[in-house]
């Protein structure tokens, strides 16, 4: 293939990769759709500039408009989270992270995190598991921390607070981090931060997947519970850019972050996508809180009308779900490898995830016994409550009836036709899947 077919190609497949998604049911809990406003940020001419540093302080000049922008995105996100200090620079959840660790430890140090099997995320892994295999996760093959895990309650879904405290004591962490990539119910923040303070260890709440419904007033506030900061991806229930951002307030902890982030992780900090979260935070104030209610309120319902078609759906004994998240226990149904794939085919997309208790079964990432599905999407795509019993039928008819998935995929098709406009933004009814062709004469 030549450069001129390459070209094209790659043109093509963006193409195909937008038809597909406007006939599907996006279902992955880490993604979201951004308002047409979003997009126009990321393509302005902030993408090809530079402003390292802070505010006032910056290392290039030509940032004038840049800073303004900046500084609105900061001052909406203080408001939102009710906070006195934000970073919008990081850019990514998982930079954000990284800030955090290297504000508040050093190589060596013991940091406390859920394992990935209970609901923590890579980038709070060891580097080796306890069986010395390689797991590569980034606070500890990044940052070289030596990371122990917060106890779980298997059973509820949630931390075992009394066994956690007894290994904070025993451990003497310098950091631990809540929150967490599978995050059904509010965690016990309280708890946690008031056994943590008995040491001096620091408290940071990842709040990535659920950063929208703290905002929206619809999920558990950790700054106020007790953590000292709070990271966050933006692109999940918070409807923005991929990128990130981090929030406290205390000052000389946010100064710590401050210098993690420049010049310890950043040089640019890409600011389209910080202009681009600049809207969507001005879009989540405006109309924030009712996005959020509808997610957890379709979440409650997308829970309900799977166990009612006879699915295992793990949370039923606090109600499946607080959050946007729902799980499905489906190792009875041949995996979480299997679903994910005859569900893609009929145009549903998910994802397959490990249950805490899959090592006991001898499943692994690759083929773990659950998928884990999220309604931000689709809930910004006009859904509600009624919709939510249509899409576990679909997911009925794949997994349990075992109907053709491509057959489903049509009626997906046909189902997705009254709900192609994005929502919950200053300018409604535009095409969430459109291809935007710059190129079109």
């Amino acid at each position: 293939m030549d450069a001129r077919e390459s070209y094209e190609k790659i043109f093509s497949l963006m193409r195909e990769h937008h038809n597909w998604f406007d006939s599907s049911i996006p279902l992955i809990a880490s993604e979201n759709v951004t308002s047409w406003a979003v997009r126009e940020a990321l393509i302005c001419d902030f993408g090809h500039r530079y402003a390292e540093g802070w505010v006032g302080e910056r290392v290039y000049a030509g940032t004038k408009y840049l800073d303004q922008v900046e500084i609105i995105a900061m001052e909406l996100a203080k408001e939102l989270f009710r906070v006195k200090f934000a970073d919008v620079r990081p850019i990514s959840g998982v930079v954000a992270n990284m800030s955090v660790y290297a504000a508040f430890t050093k190589p060596g140090d013991v940091m406390m995190a859920l394992p990935i099997t209970k609901g923590g995320h890579i980038s709070m892994g060891p580097l080796y598991g306890s069986e010395g295999n390689f797991i590569g996760g980034t606070a500890g093959a990044v940052r070289g921390l030596d990371v122990k895990y917060i106890a779980f309650d298997d059973e509820n879904l949630n931390i075992d607070v009394e066994k956690t405290v007894k290994r904070i004591e025993q451990n003497k962490p310098k950091l631990i981090m809540l929150g967490g990539s599978v995050i059904l119910f509010p965690q016990p923040v309280k708890e946690i931060s008031e056994a943590a303070k008995t040491i001096n260890a620091v408290v940071n709440y990842d709040a990535a997947h659920v950063a929208g419904l703290i905002a929206g007033g619809e999920f558990q506030d950790p700054l106020r519970e007790g953590a000292d900061c709070m990271t966050m991806s933006t692109h999940k229930t918070l409807p923005g850019p991929q990128h990130g951002m981090v929030v406290t307030n205390d000052e000389e902890k946010f100064e710590l972050i401050k210098k993690a982030n420049f010049p310890g992780l950043l040089s640019n900090h890409h600011l389209n996508a910080v202009a681009a979260l600049a809207v969507a935070l001005a879009e989540f104030l405006a109309f924030g809180r009712e996005y959020a209610s509808q997610i957890v309120r379709n979440a409650r319902a997308f829970a309900e009308a799977l166990h009612d078609k006879g699915f295992k759906v793990p949370g039923e004994k606090n109600g499946f779900t607080k959050s946007h998240q729902v799980l499905l226990d489906v190792d009875e149904l041949g995996g979480g490898k299997k679903a994910e794939k005859l569900l893609e085919d009929a145009n549903i997309i998910v994802n397959r995830n490990l249950l805490p208790w899959d090592p006991k079964r001898g499943r692994s990432f690759l083929d773990p016994g659950g998928i884990r599905m999220g309604v931000a999407e689709v809930t910004r795509l006009g859904m509600k409550e009624g919709e939510m019993e249509e899409i576990a039928e679909f997911i009925r008819k794949v997994l349990i009836a075992g109907d053709d998935p491509v057959k489903v995929s049509k009626q997906v098709s046909e189902f997705r036709r009254n709900f192609r406009h994005i929502h919950y933004a200053f300018e409604t009814g535009r095409e969430a899947y459109k291809y935007i062709s710059l190129l079109s004469t």
